[in-house]
């Protein structure tokens, strides 16, 4: 599916895209509600982005995510485009982007406050974050999922897919990227084949050993599946302090 997003005021360079708007190409559909933290983003109905549940009132997603427009979380959705009992749809009550966060490629991330919180059940449960930092290899294989477009021309997934990729080494992603790579922040991926996140996965999980080591950020403009150019996610861990300041001062009551 394609993580780009379809939005284009979101799209920050003419040789890349942010994946807000698409989805996972050349994967597989994921087991129904097997994935109980995944969000669907949506503005008006329409899916723009994905996002984790970590809390029962937050959610953890891309910075370049934020709309000017009332957003709905969506989550328990398999399929996005029907009303399954196990939805929940839960309105943005507050948009906390990091304040370093200045509408470009460095310090994409973002939590969402929801109000109210999810109801806690066996379709929607939080996904816990890393303890602390580590080291994600490169040439392991991690999977990403989301709604995002499954070819280069289709609309979103109205189903939730999901795929592997492989991490890369730091030089790789930067010797591509340039300047929009930051190592520090930043980790790169490549499917095992063709396809991988695109349009509409912005936002959405990279996941190595039952955690997300990262979020979905941006691919390559013109073809997701371009082998190419690797797909970027923004590291968790080095954000680990902020997201645990934002939510401390947000308890659940």
């Amino acid at each position: 599916m394609h993580i780009l997003c379809t939005i284009a005021a979101l799209h920050m360079f003419s040789w890349f895209a942010e994946a807000t708007g698409c989805g996972i190409v050349g994967g597989k559909v994921s087991k129904p509600h097997s994935k109980p933290y995944m969000a669907s983003l949506q503005v008006q109905g329409e899916h723009v982005c994905g996002g984790i549940l970590i809390r029962e009132d937050f959610v953890l997603t891309a910075g370049h995510c934020k709309v000017d427009q009332t957003m709905t979380v969506v989550l328990g959705a398999h399929d996005i485009t029907k009303k399954e009992k196990s939805q929940q749809h839960i309105q943005v009550a507050e948009y906390h982007p990091h304040p370093k966060y200045r509408g470009k490629y460095q310090y994409d991330i973002m939590l969402l406050k929801l109000k109210p919180k999810a109801t806690l059940n066996r379709y929607v449960k939080p996904m816990g974050l890393p303890k602390k930092a580590g080291k994600t290899p490169a040439n392991i294989r991690c999977m990403v999922a989301g709604w995002g477009q499954t070819s280069k021309k289709s609309k979103m997934s109205p189903v939730l897919m999901e795929t592997t990729e492989k991490i890369q080494f730091s030089f790789e992603c930067k010797k591509i990227w340039q300047y929009h790579f930051e190592s520090d922040l930043m980790t790169c991926t490549k499917p095992d084949k063709w396809g991988g996140v695109c349009q509409g996965d912005s936002g959405g999980p990279l996941i190595y050993n039952t955690k997300p080591v990262g979020i979905t950020v941006f691919t390559y403009k013109n073809d997701c599946s371009d082998r190419r150019y690797p797909h970027v996610f923004m590291k968790i861990h080095p954000f680990l302090p902020w997201i645990k300041e934002v939510m401390e001062e947000n308890v659940v009551v």
